[in-house]
């Protein structure tokens, strides 16, 4: 299960219909069922971002997150989004970082 952030600037409107394009994108490339997605403002993402595989966004990102990056600006405006789509699907099909953490034990 891939768990997926999607952020945009409040969190709403604009990661909703990325979300809705990007979940549509997935499932006709037969990953149905096979991740979640949490939206959210961009100001959650460094608190956020230990828990999901990675971060689509809609907005730039200043510094480095620590969580591989999905540009969704494409999503959004319906320009050419094949670079996006590409890393979208590559991403996909790697190892989870979050069912990779091991607990560590005292």
């Amino acid at each position: 299960m891939k768990h997926i952030l999607m952020a945009c600037g409040t969190g709403i409107c604009t990661s909703s219909l990325v979300r809705e394009r990007v979940c549509r994108f997935l499932d006709a490339h037969g990953y149905a069922g096979r991740y979640d997605v949490t939206q959210c403002k961009m100001a959650d993402v460094p608190e956020l971002a230990g828990d999901h595989d990675f971060l689509i966004a809609v907005t730039l990102i200043s510094g480095t997150l620590g969580i591989p990056y999905v540009n969704g600006v494409p999503f959004l405006t319906g320009a050419d989004a094949s670079d996006s789509e590409r890393t979208l699907l590559a991403l996909m099909n790697t190892p989870s970082r979050t069912e990779a953490k091991v607990p560590c034990y005292a």
